[in-house]
């Protein structure tokens, strides 16, 4: 019988973990918390602290629920703080700002001007996980700024567009979305990687009125519209509109991207290889058809 009972207790062991520091537990009441619980003051405070210590400050955040910002995506059903979570955000740059980064050449004036050429000077940046999408051109520097340029922005007042055009430039409001934004932000890792360039998304529904509008000078808008605007804009300013058709520059002001196109010169589904210098193009049907559309 005792046998038996050894055989079966050395048969069970080979099959237990061996005993170590991981499966080794303390003895009961071995240990000693030396700080008291959550009911130290009796329970009179519900763990909340002494005299407002732990209390909720509930207070209503002012200059969001107003503005003139079009992208605001309003909820009502939903509470404020879920509200505000949404909101697109555009940080902005002057055109005081943008003169100074054309002068100090870390802006090429001479070329087509978008989010890349902001991010490449070193002196913007952009955080697209938090909810910013891109880049709000204001009116400061408006009264003394005189460069002719084509600038693609994502938000920008009458004031700005009047200042850009009557110095004979061009400007463009386009939306980028989320991945089209990380492409941009860091070209060299993004083409490192060697993957296609991916085509841009449309517009949100909440969105898709200001850029197809016009007088906002959005890329989805008719041509013949915006020139009408151009006009209109001159007019009420009191400027007079330069002939774009004449200028020496004409190819470089009128330069502008697909609606599905991220970087200048470079199209949806191609692939850049730094090492070699080279840029691989589609050709399988199926694959020109999808970037195409």
């Amino acid at each position: 019988m005792g046998s038996n009972t050894t055989e079966k207790a050395l048969s069970m062991l080979r099959f237990l973990p061996r005993v170590c520091l991981s499966n080794i537990r303390p003895h009961p009441n071995s240990r000693i918390r030396d700080k008291r619980g959550r009911g130290q003051h009796g329970g009179d405070k519900h763990g909340c602290g002494n005299k407002g210590s732990g209390q909720r400050q509930n207070y209503m955040r002012l200059g969001y629920e107003t503005g003139n910002n079009p992208f605001y995506l309003r909820f009502p059903h939903e509470p404020y703080y879920q509200r505000h979570h949404l909101r697109r955000e555009y940080p902005p740059v002057s055109l005081l700002q943008l003169l100074k980064f054309i002068e100090l050449n870390r802006i090429d004036h001479t070329k087509p001007i978008d989010l890349v050429s902001v991010v490449n000077t070193g002196l913007y940046k952009l955080l697209p996980d938090q909810r910013q999408y891109g880049i709000q051109l204001t009116d400061e520097g408006a009264d003394v700024f005189n460069l002719k340029i084509n600038i693609e922005v994502q938000y920008a007042t009458e004031v700005v567009i009047a200042a850009i055009e009557k110095a004979g430039g061009v400007i463009t409001t386009a939306y980028y979305d989320q991945h089209s934004l990380q492409c941009m932000l860091n070209t060299k890792k993004f083409f490192e990687r060697g993957v296609p360039i991916p085509k841009r998304m449309m517009p949100p529904p909440d969105a898709i009125e200001y850029y197809s509008d016009p007088a906002k000078r959005g890329y989805l808008a008719d041509p013949d519209k915006i020139s009408e605007e151009r006009l209109v804009l001159a007019q009420k300013y009191g400027y007079s509109l330069p002939e774009i058709e004449k200028d020496p520059s004409y190819d470089m002001l009128t330069e502008r991207k697909d609606p599905r196109q991220i970087f200048y010169g470079l199209h949806p589904g191609w692939v850049v290889n730094l090492r070699d210098k080279a840029i691989l193009k589609p050709q399988d049907e199926e694959l020109l058809k999808y970037y195409a559309n």
